[in-house]
């Protein structure tokens, strides 16, 4: 991938590793292949996303942005998401000892972390709760959406918006940061 970018573009400024997936379920039900797919692409694609990135920024001696999707669940844990959870925190360690690593070579190394938005992952996250939670997928939606203080769940261009200025040159002293993009439902 770093490499199909370096040959059409000459470059590479800015990596961001954006994947994720959250299965629903107890630990007590969690099985190994499940949570191995879990850490494969949450943590595992974050890993080469970086390694990759930063020894192509390195090489090319100008610095550069990576940033990591992490979420709320790397920062706190949450009922019935425990490879999640897992893979997230892991993200934010591997985030953190990315940019103490890659700092000196004018690298910044951040991740965002999503609370509550209109997705995808939401909503597949809404339809599986019911079987342990006992509520329905409305109510469950609404208990998400009470937790908000600013009354709604967040939106892509959310996300997008952090995103495209941890990119900038307006974050070149931001680095080793987890950011939460929440509406302050988890504040910290």
């Amino acid at each position: 991938m770093v490499e199909e970018v370096v040959d059409v573009h000459g470059g590479l400024d800015v990596m961001v590793a954006n994947a994720g997936v959250a299965p629903w379920g107890s630990i007590l039900k969690v099985d190994a292949t499940e949570w191995d797919r879990v850490m494969a692409v949450n943590i595992r694609g974050t890993f080469l996303c970086y390694k990759y990135a930063g020894r192509q920024m390195v090489a090319q001696g100008r610095g550069g942005r990576i940033i990591g999707a992490s979420s709320v669940a790397g920062k706190m844990g949450f009922p019935f998401l425990p490879a999640y959870c897992a893979s997230k925190f892991a993200v934010m360690g591997l985030t953190q000892a990315t940019a103490q690593e890659l700092g000196k070579h004018g690298i910044t190394v951040n991740a965002y972390a999503p609370g509550p938005l209109n997705s995808e992952l939401m909503q597949s996250l809404a339809s599986d709760s019911p079987q342990d939670t006992g509520t329905s997928v409305e109510e469950w939606t609404e208990f998400m959406r009470k937790m908000i203080p600013m009354g709604r769940f967040g939106d892509l261009t959310d996300i997008s918006d952090l995103v495209s200025f941890l990119a900038s040159s307006g974050a070149k002293h931001i680095t080793g940061q987890n950011i939460s993009v929440n509406g302050g439902s988890h504040c910290s």
